[in-house]
């Protein structure tokens, strides 16, 4: 009975030592300086200074820095880091399907867009 009792306990002091105050803190100040680095580009670098220009080069910076941004969010402030590699494969696995799901929607929308666009029965008034 005392193995069980000592299972259960360990259980529980393992599940609290995953994230500490200072880990928290941590995360949230890397979290903080992405969204700084974000506006910095968007107000400073784009608008203001205008060193860099609207565009693909923009664009691919703020979507990495929103990936890294979510990649913190999910690992530390939903726990999936701690969690069974298991468990975060089929994670990965459903949110890879969600996203390739999402793109082909979009081809096959902006093909029916084109394709309705241009043909005779279905003219753009």
């Amino acid at each position: 009975m005392s193995q069980y009792q000592d299972n259960i306990a360990h259980g529980e002091h393992a599940h609290e030592g995953g994230m500490d105050k200072k880990a928290i803190w941590r995360v949230f100040g890397v979290l903080l300086a992405l969204t700084c680095l974000e506006f910095l580009i968007a107000l400073g670098f784009v608008h203001h200074w205008q060193i860099l220009a609207k565009g693909a080069l923009v664009n691919t910076i703020y979507i990495v820095l929103t990936l890294v941004k979510a990649y913190y969010i999910v690992a530390f402030f939903m726990h999936l880091k701690f969690e069974k590699s298991s468990f975060i494969v089929t994670v990965s696995i459903v949110f890879i399907f969600i996203i390739y799901f999402i793109v082909l929607m979009l081809v096959e929308g902006g093909f029916l867009a084109g394709a309705f666009q241009e043909h005779q029965l279905f003219p753009n008034k």
